[in-house]
Formats: structure tokens, sequence, C-alpha cells
């Protein structure tokens, strides 16, 4: 049974900075890809950013037109954790994200977290 769960979310003002965690439990992360979603009030659920890495470490990253230049993917294969660091947070990024993962490379995102709250007060 795999298991993802985000945490990090939080409170904070307009220019702030966060930085989300997303780990896994029954499965490594590695060879497969691992995305940052978000949800906002009255709004569909959007992507985020994206990271894949293989054995050999080569990243591959991908990012939504909104976190370009704001947001960084990243992992940390020792402690099977993926990272969302957010700079520059605005109201618009208020939203509960969420952290999912593949049963398979080329597949659905088939494992989801609860979600963890980002609240930005301008």
């Amino acid at each position: 049974q795999v298991q993802v769960e985000e945490s990090g979310g939080g409170l904070v003002q307009a220019g702030d900075s966060l930085r989300l965690s997303c780990s896994a439990s029954g499965r490594s992360f590695s060879g497969y890809p691992v995305a940052w979603f978000r949800q906002a009030p009255g709004k569909d659920r959007e992507f985020v950013a994206r990271i894949l890495w293989n054995y050999w470490g080569a990243d591959s990253t991908a990012y939504a037109d909104s976190a370009k230049g704001r947001f960084t993917i990243s992992r940390d294969d020792a402690k099977n954790t993926v990272y969302l660091q957010m700079n520059s947070l605005t109201p618009e990024d208020t939203a509960v994200y969420y952290c999912a993962t593949k049963r398979a490379v080329d597949g659905a995102y088939d494992y989801w977290g609860q979600g963890t709250q980002v609240t930005v007060s301008s």
C-alpha cells in the first residue's frame, strides 16, 4: 500500500516563502513522476510542478506558467521526499496543495495525499 503525505502548509503574508514536503511510504519515489497540484476554493484542481528522476540521478522538471520563476520542485532520495519551495507568494497562491505519484510511469496519478492548506494574506 502506497501512502503519500504532504506537510508544510500554513498561513503566510504576500511576498513570503513556504516549503512544502511530500513523503511516501510503501514505495520509493525514484523512477516515478511526483507532482504537486493545487485547488483553490471554487476552482478546479490544477497542475503546479512535476519532477521525475531515474536511478542515475538525471532530473526532469516541469512547471505551470504560474509557478515558473517562483516555485522550485526538488527531491531528497535518502528521505524519499519531494519538496516544493514557493517564493514570492501572492494571495492567488492560496489553495490546498496536493502531492501525487503514479503506479506506472506512463499512467495516471494514482496515489494522492490528503493535501495541505496554504493561505496567503495580502
